[in-house]
């Protein structure tokens, strides 16, 4: 089974994940707006999620995590808990 290891920072509104999108193409530390902005409670690692295996979490991030470039920015990803900024840095077929 696929397996993947991914951080993320999930925001409530689009503009704010459009924000924090730009500072992180700027060089800003993902770990350290994770622990400052994200809803998740990941938050505290940084928005590390760990292992994830296809088909752990809501589609439209399980999608982004397992088919798109892995060590590059995406988003921000709807999903019905607000929306998502994702940076896979491992998977595995």
């Amino acid at each position: 089974m696929p397996l993947a290891m991914a951080k993320h920072i999930l925001l409530k509104d689009r503009a704010s994940a459009e924000a924090l999108l730009k500072e992180l193409n700027q060089g800003a530390d993902f770990s350290k707006l994770a622990q400052k902005h994200s809803l998740c409670p990941s938050k505290k690692r940084g928005g590390d999620l760990g292992e994830i295996r296809k088909g752990d979490l809501v589609p439209s991030v399980d999608k982004v995590i397992f088919t798109m470039p892995i060590k590059t920015l995406h988003g921000p990803i709807k999903s019905k808990f607000g929306f998502h900024i994702i940076w896979v840095y491992f998977r595995q077929a």
